[in-house]
This record gives C-alpha cells, structure tokens and sequence, in this order.
C-alpha cells in the first residue's frame, strides 16, 4: 500500500477513511438496528414470503417477514432489550475468559511468557505461527477469538511489529479460517448432521460421515496458513506502516525472578493440564457426557459450552503462581485487582455489545436474513449451471449470503436441502458441496458485522489505535477475505479435477 506524507493511498485507504468516518461503533449498531425496524416495516407490509424444506426437521416451512413497528414487535423491543443483551452469546464469554486473561496479563505472565517466545520462534515464521494458531483453535469453539487475536497482536508489538497487523493475522486465522484443522471437531458433527437430513428428506439412501471432509481440511490449514502469513507481510503490514500509537511492549530481557516466575507458572500449568487430561481422557470420565443416539460418550457438550471456565483457569492458575513468585501478588485483594482490571478495559466492548446484540437480534427476529438466504439459494437452483461453475458461483453467494446471516448452520440448515440434492443428482458428492460451503462460510466472517464477535475485535482494534474504527478493521480484513476465497476455491477445483479423496473412502464425484 502506496503511503504519502504519512497518509495511506488506494482503493483499501479509501474504505478505511470512509469507513472511520462513520460515528461511533456503538451508534453504528444503533443505526442499523433502526433501520432493521424501518425494514421490517416495509417488507412485513408487502407480504414477503418464503418456502424452503427445513433439514433439520424434513419438513417444508414457511417464513414470513416480521415487523417490529407493530404491537407486538414494539412489545420485543421493550420486552427483550435485556435479554438479548445478557443473552448475546460472546458477552458471557468474553467476560469469563478475560477474567483469568486479566491476571495473567496484569501480573506480567504473558508479557514475559511473550517475550521468550518472541526470543524463541524465528523472525521469519513468527507470522505463519500467529495465523496458523488462530486457525486450530477452531476446535475449542470461540476460544481463539479471546485468547488467540489479543494475543497475536501482543506477540507482533513484542515484536517491534505492528499490533493490528498480529492481531488482523489472528483474527484472519481464527475467523476466516474457521472451518479448516488438523482433527474434525464439533463444527464438522453439526454440518454433518445437517447434511445428513437434507439426503433423508428426498429420500436419498446416502449418510455422510463426520471425517467426510477431513483430508482437504488438514491440507487447507497449511494453505490458509501461508495465504495468512503472505497477506498479513505483503498488505497488511506495509499498509498500516509504522506503528506510532501508545501501546509500548518492554524489550528489556526477562530478570531473575521474571525466569524463575515462569518456571513455577508453567510447573502449575502442568499440574492443571494433568488434571484436566483425568476428566475428559477415560471413557467414563466425568467432562464427558452420553450421546443419545450412539450411546457412546462425547465431548462435544464440554468443548462447546465448559471449555471457557478451562480458558479462565489456564491463565489464572499460571498468573497466579507467576505473580506470587515475583511479588505482584501478596493477598485475595490483590488476586482481585487483577481481575478488576480486565473488567475495566472491557467496558468500552460491554457498551458496544448492548447495541450489537440488539441488532443481531432485530435481524433474527424479523426473519429478514432467512428470506436473503432462501431467495438467494432459489436464484442460483434456477441458473442451471453445472460442475465447477456451479460450485463456485455456489460459493460467491455463500459468502455474500453470510454477510447478513451469522449462523453456520442456520444457514445450512435453509440451503442444504436445496444444494445438497442438486449437485447429488448432477453426480457431485455432498461432501464436496459442504465443503463449498464451508469454504464461502468461512471466509467472510472476518467483514461481516453480524459476526457476533466483530465488535469485540473493533475493541481489541482500538486499544492499539484509539482513532481506528469500522472502517479500519473492514479495509484491513477485506484482503484476507478475498486471498483465503480465491485460494481456498482454487484449492478445492484442483482437488476436484484430480479426484482426490476429501476424506476417508470419499469422492467427490458419487
């Protein structure tokens, strides 16, 4: 990115500038949750509707739009400003995790367990290490976007690198390249499952298996990986200049007591990782619960809904043992203070939140991003392309589709029943079509509003440059969203014209 008298130049400078132009992030939210009503109001009022065959209950169902100027969406609004802000999925989580983030951060454990890794990792992988941990840690959930993100961009301050260009690597890595890993996880069930029920429902005697898209995934998080790492030093970095903002990470070599804090911390850490291996190894072990169906035990509960108190204890239990070693930490109170602390730079993301979750909610509530969703499967069905155009026009309007729809399977759950038969019935696999539809989910989180964890990572954005904003993270992410599409599509058409197995005994072509 070409730069003149201190000023960034081109079509990515210009998002940005149009973009931090906008008010406030919180006040952003507030006005697309307003114009979510005014919306509603007048596509309620038309009479849109849609039809579309449910995979996850075989039945066809019927969607209207909703209006919320009525009496009873008036009624929501009032009724449900509370829970839908103490409901929004990434507040809870945040906050537990940041609680056992914050001591460790405020008794200097990760600033020095940072600075020897700094020390440690060369120069030249330290960005494929960054953007290649965001994408497995996919597997716990949404753990990456707590953890991974803020600390890609300590790891590149530490650096003597730019902050937002460790924490765009991050977030691209955790976000962008959600659906690629090294082991299938909880999101492959889920989208399996959905699968599934989409061949049940017209009646078609084939059953995907979980592993179904396992090879192409584990080759896709090296891919993603590099394609990460490239953007991250050819755009991102170069784009955002030197960092001049106020965030100062100490490069002073780590003392006595530091050395010696570290090496109690990582002992207790152990001990923790112990523990935990006891509780969720033996079939019988007491973080696993039984599957209904297989009655066999499964993890999926915990790493969906327990992982975050593990999070909150793999870096309170270090911090804690780190800060009594070097005397941060003498009593409880000071224990708390830590924890205080963390709450205290969250506060700007609690307020953003309110507004978010009101929006995301408006939008789910007046169905207006089902109907994007079923109207934009019912146009592409009607194309009557085939083969890999059909898949990649597929995966344009996933992607644009996911825009204003957040949830994977939510939006599976509309276009499966659609997809998954009619690329059936022209001889490709369902799973190939999932894994076009992972590839199209994936990649444009990262400049989708409706992410639920968007707004948390404006936050993280603006602790390193207080004038950054909207516009700032879309421009420095649109890159990414556009390099991990192209190359991870390509990555697919190659796989397909070679007729490689996507995963265990699968091909593409049934």
């Amino acid at each position: 990115m070409e730069q003149k008298n201190g000023k960034r130049r081109g079509a990515l400078a210009q998002i940005e500038r149009i973009g931090n132009k906008l008010p406030h992030p919180a006040m952003i939210f507030l006005i697309f949750a307003v114009a979510i009503i005014l919306i509603s109001e007048l596509v309620a009022r038309s009479g849109v509707s849609v039809e579309y065959l449910d995979a996850s209950t075989g039945e066809m169902t019927t969607i209207t739009a909703v209006s919320l100027l009525n009496k009873e969406g008036l009624r929501y609004i009032f009724n449900h400003a509370t829970s839908n802000f103490t409901g929004f999925a990434p507040l809870g989580t945040v906050l537990v995790a940041m609680l056992g983030v914050g001591v460790a951060e405020w008794t200097g454990l990760i600033g020095s367990a940072l600075k020897k890794l700094v020390m440690r990792v060369p120069t030249r992988f330290l960005t494929m290490v960054v953007v290649f941990a965001g994408i497995i840690s996919n597997i716990a959930s949404d753990a990456g976007y707590v953890v991974v993100i803020p600390l890609g961009a300590i790891v590149f301050a530490g650096a003597g690198r730019h902050p937002i260009a460790g924490l765009a690597a991050a977030f691209a890595g955790v976000s962008a390249g959600y659906s690629a890993n090294l082991i299938f996880g909880p999101t492959d069930a889920m989208l399996t499952g959905i699968t599934n029920e989409a061949l049940q429902s017209v009646g078609i005697p084939y059953e995907m298996a979980v592993t179904g898209n396992w090879y192409f995934l584990i080759v896709s998080t090296f891919l993603l990986t590099i394609v990460g790492a490239l953007v991250t030093e050819k755009i991102t970095e170069k784009r955002l200049g030197k960092y001049t903002g106020a965030y100062t990470p100490t490069n002073e070599p780590l003392t006595e007591i530091e050395t010696k804090g570290l090496k109690y911390a990582g002992i207790s850490l152990l001990i923790f990782s112990a523990v935990l291996l006891a509780l969720i190894i033996p079939q019988n072990a007491p973080f696993r619960s039984i599957n209904p169906d297989t009655g066999q035990t499964t993890l999926t509960e915990f790493l969906n809904s327990g992982l975050i108190l593990v999070i909150f204890l793999l870096f309170l239990i270090p911090g804690y043992a780190y800060g009594k070693v070097t005397g941060k930490i003498k009593n409880s109170t000071d224990l708390v203070e830590g924890m205080t602390e963390s709450m205290r730079t969250m506060a700007a993301y609690i307020v953003l939140a309110f507004f978010a979750a009101q929006f995301i909610s408006y939008f789910a509530y007046t169905k207006l991003g089902n109907i994007v969703a079923v109207k934009g499967a019912a146009l592409l069905n009607n194309i009557g392309l085939k083969g890999i155009p059909l898949i990649l026009l597929f995966i344009l309007l996933t992607s644009f589709i996911n825009l204003f729809m957040g949830s994977a399977s939510a939006k599976w759950a509309i276009m499966a029943p659609v997809f998954v038969p009619m690329l059936f019935h022209v001889g490709i696999s369902p799973e190939m079509t999932q894994m076009a539809y992972r590839i199209a989910d994936s990649s444009s989180n990262v400049i989708s509003p409706l992410l639920g964890y968007f707004a948390l990572i404006i936050v993280f954005t603006k602790r390193y440059d207080e004038e950054s904003g909207i516009g700032t993270l879309i421009s420095t992410m649109l890159p990414y969203t556009l390099f991990f599409l192209i190359s991870w599509s390509v990555l697919l058409v190659v796989w397909y014209l070679l007729g490689l197995p996507l995963g265990p005994g699968v091909q593409i072509i049934h």
